[in-house]
Parts: C-alpha cells; structure tokens; sequence
C-alpha cells in the first residue's frame, strides 16, 4: 500500500477510533472507572475479539494491515507525551520522605510477581503451548515474570488526582513504589531481550546507556530546560517546541539503546523544572497527547489481542491461574512488605492495591515482547487479560475499602495525610 493510498484509511481509522473510545469512556466513568480503562476496553473491542469477529469484512476495510505501522507510530506519539506528563506529576519527595517503605516494597512489589511470573510461564509451556517456536523458555518465561511484575504508573496518577488522594502518606507512597516498579521492570525487560537476542552487548548498551543517559538529564538537561523555561525572551510556543524535540531526542536515544520510549519521556518529565511556565506547556502538549494519540496504542494492541482463543478451555484455565498469580505476586507482596515496613493495614492494603494494576505499562511491555518477537497470539492474550483486570479491579477495591473503613468510624484514613502533594516541586 503507497503512502498516498493508507492516509485516507489512516484518518478514516482515527476517526473510528475516537468515536468508539469517547463513547466507551463515558460508560467507563459512569461505572465509577478511569478514563483510560474505557481505551483500554476500546482498543480491545475494535480488534478481532469483537468487531473483527461480528464484521470481520469491515473490521478489515477499516484497519487494513497496511495502516498498522501508523497506527503504532501515532501510538508511541501519544505514549512519549503521556509519559512525560506522568514524569512531570511524579514526586522525587515522596521517595525520599519514605526511602525505608518505598525499597521494601518495590523490592518485594517486583521479584515476587517476577518469580511467580517465571513459574506460571513454565506451567503455560508444558500444560497449553504458550510458548513461541524458536524462543527458549528460558527467555519466555522471564518475559512473562518482568510482564507480570510491572505497575501502571501513568493509570495510578490518574487515579490518584481523580480521586483527591495525593496528599495521603498511601498516595504518594504508591506513587513512588510504582515509578521505581516500572524502572526495575523496564531494566529487567532489557535484561530478557539480550537473553533473545543471545548477547550481553544489549544489556550493556541498556544499562550502561540509561545511567548516562539520566546523569546527563539531571545534571545537563535540567539546568538548560531550567533557563529556557524561565526566560522572558522565550514565548510559550517556543517553549513548546523546545520540549517536543527535547521528548522526541530522548524517546530516540532511550528506544536506540533499549530502553524503549517511554523510559526516556519519563525521565525528562521527573527531571522537567516546575512552575507556571512549565504548566503551560503541559497544558498545550497533553491533551493532543492523551486524548488523540494514545487511544491510537491502545487500538494497535487491540487489533493483536484475540480473545476467541480463550474458547480452549485449557487456554481459559491457564489465564485464570495467571490472573490470579498476578494479583497474589503483586498485592500481596506489597502488602506484606509494606506492613514489615512498619506502615499501618490500610495504608499497606490501599498501596497494594494501587501497584496492582498493570495497565498502560504491561501493554507497552507485551507490545515490545511482541515486537521482538518473544510472545505468541496466546500469550499475548492472557496477559493483556491480566492487564484488563488487574486494572478495572483497582478503582472499586479502593472505593469498597473507604466504605469499609467509613461503615467501621475508623480515622486511621483520615490520619494520612501529608503536606507534600501530587504535583509539587520535585
């Protein structure tokens, strides 16, 4: 298909798109849910487990093969800016003020499901055949245990703000156990496509090219981002356009040494200097970013997420074992870590439950892994399963424990609050 012939099927496609996520949005919010699990749903729903398989002829004319490599740039767009919204609302303070409880659990909040992750992968490989002809199972089942041991930071912020919870010592708590989940998460990730790929050169580019990259961030990059921010001279357009191609340099170097994207938007979000001028460049890059281009990932996802599959009574069996695996790894080890930690029962609950989620970033991870070409059609699909949710669970559990904890008179909740809010100075 020529360049000429896939842009009008591409806007046609958008269009789709938008119209589809808005609508599944608003019925998403109504049931007490975030915005993004209604994308979620959407992009699952306008591939082959629903409109694929009710009209597949339309579902075909609308989302030919020819337009999916748009439909992934245009989504990894939409990432690179949420992400760096995501950095930018992320508290370095809520690290520091709590370094004890925040090592303990993202500690246990990743090796756990990791472990876990590993194990179930095995059971898939010798119970349903979910492995990948050609890929080891070595390199199958550590994809599968870094996947299930990732945290939807980006959908956790959302949560966070929407709800008014990020003055609580559990907010910003999670807050900080999530980012440092996803990095772990994200070096690990590394870790397996070196294993692919059967050299340690990738690792080390990883790793070794990380650490320079986020020294040159934070000791360069900031100071100039600093100035030119704070300039007069500098109009806000100007300062728009300096921070898209400061993201888009960063998403270039981060996804070269493999890393991927989203690490390096997130970087410069943290390390993105705070005040009115900054404000009004996220105010002019984030709606484009979340509102237009992410559905566009969530869809690309989608349109490789086949649900049909589950049909296998074995297949079903395995995602439900991996599902509840997935949320015993994840909640549980952070609840328990957290209470070891010396935190209080329901600031250790609310925070495991918060971690729980997977997500936006679980879906990046089976995009790269796919991409890579680590995870098959059947896996994929269990873990975008476990995604789905570990994610819709999160915002009810948190409304039932305040309805507990209200039913109950207990203050402990009301007791948890801190100065420090979601959005303040880093």
């Amino acid at each position: 298909m020529s360049p000429s012939e896939a842009a009008p099927l591409f806007f046609l496609a958008v269009v789709v798109i938008l119209l589809v996520v808005r609508v599944v949005c608003m019925i998403a919010v109504k049931l007490g849910q975030p915005p993004v699990v209604g994308e979620m749903v959407a992009g699952v729903l306008l591939g082959p487990s629903l409109f694929g398989l009710l009209l597949p002829g339309v579902q075909a004319a609308v989302f030919p093969d020819g337009i999916k490599s748009l439909l992934y740039v245009g989504g990894q767009i939409g990432l690179v800016i949420y992400m760096f919204g995501a950095g930018y609302e992320f508290n370095l303070q809520s690290i520091r003020k709590s370094k004890k409880s925040v090592a303990a659990i993202s500690s246990a909040g990743t090796l756990v499901p990791l472990v876990l992750g590993i194990g179930v992968a095995v059971l898939g490989t010798s119970w349903v055949g979910i492995g990948k002809e050609g890929v080891s199972l070595v390199t199958s089942a550590a994809f599968v245990g870094v996947a299930i041991a990732i945290t939807a930071f980006p959908m956790m912020v959302r949560i966070i703000t929407e709800r008014g919870i990020g003055s609580t010592k559990f907010g910003s708590l999670a807050l900080a156990c999530g980012a440092l989940d996803d990095v772990l998460a994200w070096l690990l990730l590394a870790v397996v496509l070196g294993m692919h790929a059967g050299s340690l050169g990738p690792i080390a580019l990883a790793l070794g090219g990380g650490l320079l990259f986020a020294l040159l961030v934070f000791i360069v990059g900031r100071r100039l981002l600093t100035r030119l921010m704070g300039s007069a001279r500098v109009s806000v357009d100007q300062r728009v356009l300096i921070t898209a191609m400061t993201l888009f340099a960063a998403a270039w170097f981060t996804d070269t040494i493999g890393l991927y994207a989203v690490f390096g938007a997130f970087t410069v979000g943290v390390a993105f200097p705070r005040g009115a001028a900054s404000d009004a460049v996220l105010a002019k890059i984030m709606p484009i970013g979340s509102i237009v281009f992410v559905p566009l990932f969530f869809t690309y996802s989608g349109l490789n997420t086949r649900f049909a599959l589950l049909a296998d009574p074995k297949l079903l069996a395995f995602a439900l074992i991996t599902v509840v695996v997935a949320i015993v790894g994840k909640l549980g080890a952070s609840w328990g870590a957290a209470r070891l930690a010396g935190e209080p029962p329901a600031i250790a609950t609310r925070v495991g439950v918060l971690v729980n989620a997977r997500g936006l970033m679980q879906l990046i991870a089976l995009n790269v892994g796919l991409a890579a070409g680590i995870v098959s059609p059947a896996l994929f699909t269990v873990l975008v399963l476990v995604a789905l949710v570990t994610t819709i669970m999160t915002a009810p559990v948190l409304s039932w424990l305040d309805r507990r904890d209200a039913r109950k008179g207990s203050t402990e909740v009301l007791l948890m609050a801190e100065p420090v809010p979601v959005t303040g100075k880093s």
